[in-house]
């Protein structure tokens, strides 16, 4: 009797689609099956649209062993203000901290600008007396006797959610401790979250912001995760369920629960982290990382297979508006509002533009037949032939192209242009936001994307990614086998990742070597301690060590990886010599000037069964098997060719074919420009090389 295969899936929630993947390994041969599925996401029972998509591949819940999950419930709730009415507690003194911000307006030359309203109400933020310094050393005892007439009033208020941070509590919590323990005491239903629990950074109004977001939305995210966990054990799941973290590893559901708002780029973060195992896997590890779906189109670096983690990550930051602080870990992205479900639309000065309004879900691209009406990027790359309206959504579609004239019409007529001419511009105008974007992530940070290659995903990463290729000089893209899940794909290739920020002041000489020494080991033990808690053995837990370094009294740095080993006055050195060569880089000069240690980052991994990716199977079928059809392809810039039609879920390792052509999946299509050559690497990865500007005029 053979063995039951081992099943790991993973679940993406986005803001259009959720999406399914799972891999069943065979114990004894070793070989992978690969499922994917999407289903529409389901606000605001997001639970549901997991629960939807798990059916819809029809594979039994008891028999998944790992399920990781991503969801956007954390962001959603935050950018739509559905949170719960919170109040937070605070120093004598700093009540207006939130008020106040920082005076960094983007839109600097507005007389009229308002900053961002803070999440609580100057009416809900108190005060207690007491105070730190910024070393920990008590200034002035707490005085907790204010905080039962604080509870009656938040109470009656009718506050469900309380923050709590105070001064300086990055260098030493028990004051916050103490007013935790006493505030569940007089209040045990209450949701409460102090900011040491989040993070042990300085900055006070980075780290209030932090702690009141995540009060926030605490009780939101909890109710859905345990809604979810409940709907997945009433159907069978008895599996380990862990939860995508934004600094793309994953961890348990409890811990998730205490401080959700490290779910917050979730989604993203699993994206980003696929791109960079995948580049580790078929050895690239300088990766341009491009996620584009059906609301935004995000990007990140990926240099020598790491992904790049900071903590001064700020949401709704515009052009016009400051935004809001979260002082958690994050991948570092840049994400803007382009999709495939991005909306056209034309100014009153006749100037096309395209998103970052979506038509989202519902009721989706006019192309749907849900009565949208307004023309999308997704609109027109159906107008121009380059998704098949007979094969919409792998079919389960049938593509409105008389909604898609007339929606493309409505723009054409404004622009005094024909339809076709209208849809050409949408595309182009959508791919240069998304360079702009690609730009920001490499040119804008001292990285020549050249030295890159292009990772594109999600939906539309293969409609576009070319045609941004060739814009920026980049001479290989890679579109992953499943592209449409991909971001499902990644949680299945994390581990768990919890990272720890603590703020340390320290000149970065010899003589401090054992001073550096002790606070890794101190941030370490800690670590540990909290694993061994959980019940995670030393040996299955593995770390990794950064230090925050600036040039002495500079406001801010950069953060460098620190040697193996005990820190010497030789290893002092060598993180000298990689902060001046990281500082140059981002600011194009460095300076002879003392180096200081603003703090340690310790990253701690602990394997908890990630996939390992097989490479797939011949069976000797010919690339003429594979081959749909032909059709006429509007290419834009490249003009309209006749391309071949390619069934992507027939391609098999080692075949290859030159453009124009188009790959069709399930899930997502792949244009392939005119003199490019694509091959299937052996994990089934589309590989494009492009051909540049002097070597065929077409391009």
């Amino acid at each position: 009797m053979s063995a039951q295969p081992v099943i790991r899936a993973a679940t993406d929630v986005g803001g259009t689609f959720t999406d399914l993947v799972y891999f069943a390994t065979d114990p004894a041969t070793g070989a992978q099956e690969i499922v994917t599925a999407k289903a529409d996401t389901t606000p605001p029972d997001f639970e549901r649209g997991v629960l939807d998509v798990i059916a819809k591949t029809g594979v039994p819940l008891e028999e998944i062993v790992h399920l990781a999950h991503g969801t956007t419930v954390v962001i959603n709730a935050l950018t739509e203000r559905k949170g719960v009415v919170t109040g937070l507690i605070t120093t004598e003194g700093f009540r207006d901290v939130l008020e106040i911000a920082r005076g960094n307006r983007p839109d600097f030359f507005n007389l009229h600008y308002v900053k961002p309203a803070p999440f609580v109400p100057r009416r809900l933020r108190r005060e207690v007396p007491g105070r730190l310094t910024q070393d920990g050393r008590e200034r002035q005892p707490l005085d907790l006797g204010v905080l039962e007439e604080i509870v009656d009033d938040f109470r009656a208020e009718g506050v469900e959610a309380i923050a709590i941070c105070l001064l300086h509590s990055y260098a030493d919590p028990r004051h916050e401790l103490a007013v935790l323990e006493r505030v569940r005491e007089l209040w045990p239903e209450v949701s409460v979250v102090a900011s040491h629990q989040i993070t042990r950074e300085w900055r006070e109004y980075e780290r209030t912001s932090t702690a009141v977001l995540s009060a926030y939305v605490q009780p939101v995210a909890e109710r859905y995760l345990t809604r979810l966990a409940h709907g997945l054990r009433e159907r069978g799941f008895g599996g380990q369920l862990y939860i995508m973290q934004s600094n793309c590893g994953v961890d348990s559901v409890d811990k998730t629960r205490e401080v959700p708002i490290t779910m917050v780029e979730s989604g993203p973060a699993s994206g980003f982290w696929g791109a960079a195992e995948l580049g580790r896997l078929i050895g690239e590890p300088n990766v341009l990382a491009l996620d584009i779906g059906g609301t935004t189109a995000k990007c990140s670096l990926v240099e020598g297979g790491h992904v790049k983690i900071v903590s001064d990550y700020w949401i709704e930051r515009s052009r016009r508006s400051a935004g809001y602080p979260i002082m958690v870990p994050v991948v570092d992205l840049v994400e803007i509002g382009n999709g495939g479900g991005s909306i056209a639309w034309v100014d009153d000065f006749a100037k096309l533009h395209v998103g970052p309004r979506s038509a989202g879900a519902v009721p989706g691209p006019a192309a749907y037949g849900r009565g949208g009406t307004e023309a999308t990027t997704t609109d027109a790359n159906l107008a121009l032939g380059r998704i098949n309206p007979d094969y919409f959504c792998g079919g389960e579609i049938r593509a409105d192209m008389d909604a898609v004239e007339r929606a493309l019409a409505a723009v054409a007529s404004k622009l005094g242009v024909d339809v076709d001419e209208a849809a050409r511009g949408i595309v182009r105008i959508a791919n240069n936001n998304m360079i702009n974007a690609l730009k920001l992530v490499s040119l804008n940070r001292g990285y020549d994307p050249r030295d890159f290659t292009l990772v594109a995903f999600g939906g539309g990463g293969g409609m576009h990614a070319v045609e941004l290729a060739a814009e920026l000089g980049i001479r290989k893209v890679v579109v992953p086998r499943a592209a449409e899940v991909f971001s499902a794909w990644g949680m299945l290739m994390s581990d768990l990742r919890r990272d720890y920020f603590v703020t340390r002041l320290l000149g970065l000489t010899a003589e401090n070597a054992d001073r550096l020494g002790a606070l890794l080991d101190e941030v370490t033990g800690a670590a540990l301690e909290q694993f061994a808690r959980e019940g995670l053995p030393r040996e299955r837990v593995r770390f990794l060590r950064y230090g925050k370094l600036r040039y002495e009294n500079q406001e801010h740095g950069v953060e460098v990886p620190l040697p193996e080993g005990t820190i010497d006055a030789a290893a002092v050195d060598a993180i000298a010599q990689r902060f001046h060569d990281s500082y140059e880089r981002e600011y194009t000069y460095r300076l002879d000037a003392p180096i200081e240690l603003v703090g340690a980052h310790v990253v701690a991994i602990a394997e908890v069964g990630k996939l390992s990716p097989a490479p797939l199977p011949r069976t000797g079928r010919r690339l003429e098997e594979t081959l749909k059809g032909r059709r006429l392809v509007d290419y834009a810039t490249d003009g309209v060719h006749e391309a071949r039609v390619f069934v992507g879920e027939l391609l098999e390792p080692g075949m290859g074919f030159a453009g124009p052509a188009i790959v069709e999946t399930k899930g997502t299509t792949v244009v392939v420009h005119p003199g490019d050559e694509l091959v299937v690497d052996e994990y089934g990865n589309l590989v494009i090389s492009i051909t540049p500007d002097d070597e065929d005029g077409s391009q």
